[in-house]
């Protein structure tokens, strides 16, 4: 027991030996731990091809007898001790990477098969243990538990060795090695429950804080620096294996690239979105995974129901459950700039480690990469739980740099996914709850805006262009998604930068009175036909279709009430610093008059009509030789801006709005995060497994429309708008 199998007398060559031992490992015959078969395994340096039906066939073999042959626990635990013997001896010699780059690609391509192909609900097919007979040795302590002495090894190896052309390579594959393991949170439901098996994420989770922190820090240094993985060419890893000889299942460049290329289904994105690294994409995937992992725990107190009192006292099937603390979730959150620590200097330093980062590095990235969602997805948690981060952000000079993307992506949003939308409207409404932000976006002129392709926008400010955008993206979805939420986000966004608003454009200013007219068409539309229903006598009252319709009335009447909020902020507030808009209004007052007597709109509309009677009658008044021109008119309000007090308007309380994450955000995010793991990570897996999201949701790369419900606490002052998908 525990020999190694000798190889066959008639067998010479490097690839029959691999053949030999690679089916000698998917076999019946169990290996011990100590056997010298392990190590010939890991050593090989094969030129192996294998066709994807020899490794279906090799995959199902090795299910079928890990059972009692417990070799995938087996090559975790030499995997486990690879990586240990890689992190003893930093600048290792490279038969410890060889080692270890071998076992991680056999660990992955047999993990992964028995994952997606698990009949069992607690996925009883891993086999994550040793038989009570197995012999160990000496100083294998039998009572650990094998998935987490494996995730401690590979969060160690990937937190505390940098990144180099020698261990670039294992980085890569110790990462895809993470995905995979962690994709047993696609064979979960989209809400987290107590009964969800995720062996190698908790085992991740339970990791000490010192640990959590290095790799947080180690996954955002990746995709901040994208360091370049080694040349494909088999030539290129000679720093791996001696005389140039590609290792086993080596995945680049190699003739045994097919044994791990096919079950992965390797994929190359055709998209350039920003700069693609393969190191920084998979570090980020990674990184998105853990941060929103929610691990659902019972309580120890029962609850009783005595909803019916014959019922009886006997605690029932109501359980209390709850998540534990995510530590990478928290990493994140009390992340630090490298250059300057708030809470050092305030005498508030943090209990335990802190990552550090150069925050102006990450910024620059972000700002590079905002094309591809996992970014944006990365700069939404940024700026909704590090606080630090946000204040960066609001006092950058160069907010184009973020802001910029952003809006070019919501100009193309038909091409674009609804989550990103969300998302990006979300980190804007977020951006827009500091009155700084707001009063500095309208001080930066842009030279030209190249991409807007409707209207020629010169010398705009960015202030002026968020607010076109916003408007379009209000208008794209009135004729599109039809999209209550994303209604009130980019309304919610607007009501936030009016009072800040300096030298608005022309062209923004006729877009923001127009946007009134867009929503006063689609309540009109909605007033007719809720009417034309109650007036059939064959509709009763207390009909569905008309609650529905006068539910959507309500809706659309609070957003016009917005649309009239935002124009009072603006000239309440900043008239002078806005002539363009008081032009607008006096060229379109005529939307304003069918709303005059509406009990919600009347005293907002009473400000706008004493601005516009203010500046009629000094038309008026004013003799002109000729017509009015454009140029005439605007140049009489600029003068008449002067003389402008303010008398009889109304002062309303200031409309602000700021963003809450719904209560339940993982039901959401957890499932997105995967789409987008499993869109762009590189491997494949098996559809009918998924119960995480429905599968057509991931393949479908156009917007989808989700209901969305909204939360708005009162009509003025302080409002919050959730994000309940």
């Amino acid at each position: 027991m525990g020999a190694v199998p000798s190889t066959p007398r008639h067998t010479s060559t490097t690839a029959e030996a691999a053949e030999y031992l690679i089916g000698t490992f998917v076999g019946e015959k169990s290996f011990p731990l100590a056997s010298d078969f392990w190590q010939k395994l890991l050593e090989l340096p094969l030129t192996l091809r294998w066709s994807s039906y020899r490794v279906q066939q090799a995959c199902e073999l090795f299910a079928q007898n890990n059972h009692h042959t417990r070799h995938l626990a087996k090559i975790l635990i030499h995997l486990s001790w690879c990586l240990q013997e890689a992190v003893r001896t930093s600048g290792a010699p490279s038969v410890v990477y060889l080692k270890a780059i071998n076992a991680v690609y056999f660990s992955s391509v047999f993990l992964k098969y028995i994952i997606e192909n698990s009949q069992s609900d607690n996925i009883e097919e891993l086999c994550l243990s040793l038989l009570e007979n197995e012999p160990v040795p000496k100083d294998f302590m039998t009572d650990q538990r094998i998935e987490n002495l494996l995730m401690h090894n590979v969060l160690t190896f990937l937190g505390s060795i940098d990144v180099s052309p020698t261990t670039s390579l294992l980085h890569q594959e110790l990462l895809n090695f993470m995905l995979v393991a962690m994709s047993t949170q696609l064979l979960s439901g989209p809400t987290p429950g107590p009964k969800d098996v995720n062996p190698f994420l908790d085992a991740a989770m339970s990791q000490e804080s010192m640990l959590v922190s290095s790799v947080v820090h180690r996954l955002l240094l990746n995709y901040i620096m994208r360091p370049r993985l080694p040349s494909s060419t088999a030539a290129s890893y000679s720093i791996f294996f001696e005389e140039n000889q590609p290792g086993v299942l080596q995945r680049v460049g190699s003739a045994a690239a097919n044994f791990v290329l096919l079950p992965f289904n390797y994929l190359v994105n055709s998209n350039s979105e920003g700069s693609r690294n393969q190191l920084a994409d998979c570090s980020l995937h990674v990184l998105l995974v853990l941060i929103h992992y929610h691990k659902c725990v019972v309580s120890d107190e029962s609850i009783t129901d005595r909803s019916d009192d014959s019922a009886s006292t006997d605690p029932v099937s109501k359980v209390n459950t709850y998540f534990t603390v995510n530590p990478y979730s928290k990493a994140l959150e009390n992340a630090r700039d490298i250059e300057f620590d708030r809470a050092d200097i305030e005498g508030n330093a943090q209990n335990g480690p802190v990552v550090r980062l150069p925050f102006a590095s990450l910024f620059d990235t972000l700002g590079m990469c905002l094309a591809d969602e996992t970014a944006v997805l990365l700069l939404y948690s940024l700026v909704q739980g590090n606080s630090d981060f946000l204040e960066y952000v609001l006092v950058r000079t160069d907010l184009d740099t973020l802001l910029m993307p952003i809006l070019e992506t919501l100009y193309s949003a038909s091409r674009r996914t609804s989550n990103q939308i969300y998302m990006l409207l979300i980190i804007l409404l977020i951006l827009s709850q500091d009155s700084s932000f707001n009063a500095s976006i309208h001080k930066m002129i842009l030279p030209g805006v190249p991409w807007y392709k409707e209207h020629l926008l010169h010398q705009t400010s960015l202030g002026s262009l968020m607010v076109i955008i916003l408007i379009r993206t209000v208008q794209y979805n009135l004729s599109k998604l039809r999209d209550v939420y994303l209604h009130t986000t980019c309304l919610a966004t607007l009501a936030n930068m009016a009072p800040h608003v300096h030298r608005l454009s022309a062209y923004a200013s006729q877009r923001l009175v127009s946007l009134f007219y867009m929503l006063s068409r689609k309540y009109n539309k909605l007033v007719e036909l809720r009417d034309d229903k109650l007036q059939t006598k064959a509709i009763s009252t207390g009909d569905g279709l008309v609650e529905d319709m006068s539910a959507e009335l309500q809706i659309y009447t609070d957003f016009l009430r917005i649309v009239l909020e935002i124009l009072n902020a603006i000239l309440t507030y900043a008239l002078p610093r806005n002539p363009e808009v008081v032009y607008a209004i006096m060229h379109r007052q005529e939307v304003f008059q069918p709303f005059k007597s509406h009990p919600r709109f009347a005293e907002l509309l009473e400000n706008i009509y004493n601005v516009l009677d203010f500046f009629n009658s000094r038309m008026d008044a004013q003799r002109m030789d000729g017509e009015w021109s454009v140029e005439k008119v605007l140049l009489f309000i600029i003068n008449n801006c002067r003389s402008w007090r303010g008398e009889g308007m109304k002062m309303f309380t200031q409309l602000h709005f700021s963003y809450e994450q719904e209560s339940h955000p993982e039901e959401f995010f957890i499932p997105y995060v995967w789409q987008l793991v499993l869109s762009r990570c590189g491997f494949s897996f098996n559809a009918d497994a998924i119960t995480l999201f429905p599968v057509d949701m991931h393949a479908n790369k156009e917007i989808y429309y989700d209901e969305m419900n909204t939360n708005q606490n009162g009509e003025l002052n302080e409002q919050r708008v959730q994000f309940d998908p």
